[in-house]
């Protein structure tokens, strides 16, 4: 199908904006080469479908979607978190990555999103669909969670 330059313009501006947080919203629930395959399924979906998804309220959060779906399809697996390695990033507490895969998935996306990547409770609350009081209770449990996992004070 032949598109023309303002929705091809358009579509580009979309993928620019969107691409980098809807595949850090994945990487908790894919890891990072499972968000990376869902992201591009997604966005390939959306881009045919673009007709439709670019009048949405929420293009970004139904893309999520898409690439959830996309994933359980092509993959029932555990989670795996990406790996931490010592020479390239800073001190990690080597706890953490399993502490984070025992946490239910919204509470492990709710802390890597707000925690990890610094998001507010209302853009993860918008990406997800759900509202900004459970991301925060996902939040302040899944918190909770790890610091009883790693030894901390509550």
């Amino acid at each position: 199908m032949l598109r023309n330059k303002a929705t091809v313009d358009s579509f580009t501006e979309f993928v620019e904006q969107v691409e980098p947080r809807l595949r850090n919203a994945l990487i908790p629930t894919l890891g990072l080469d499972g968000a990376r395959e869902a992201t591009a399924e997604a966005l390939a979906y959306g881009w045919e479908h673009w007709a439709r998804i670019q009048g949405m309220e929420n293009s970004a959060g139904y893309l999520y979607r898409v690439a959830r779906t996309a994933a359980r399809r092509t993959a029932r697996s555990m989670v795996r978190l990406p790996p931490v390695p010592s020479s390239e990033l800073p001190w990690v507490e080597p706890g953490l990555p399993g502490a984070l895969a025992r946490l239910s998935e919204k509470q492990r996306t709710a802390v890597w999103l707000v925690h990890g990547l610094g998001w507010q409770h209302t853009e993860v609350a918008e990406l997800l669909k759900v509202s900004r009081d459970t991301v925060r209770t996902h939040a302040a449990r899944g918190l909770v969670k790890l610091q009883s996992a790693l030894g901390g004070a509550r």
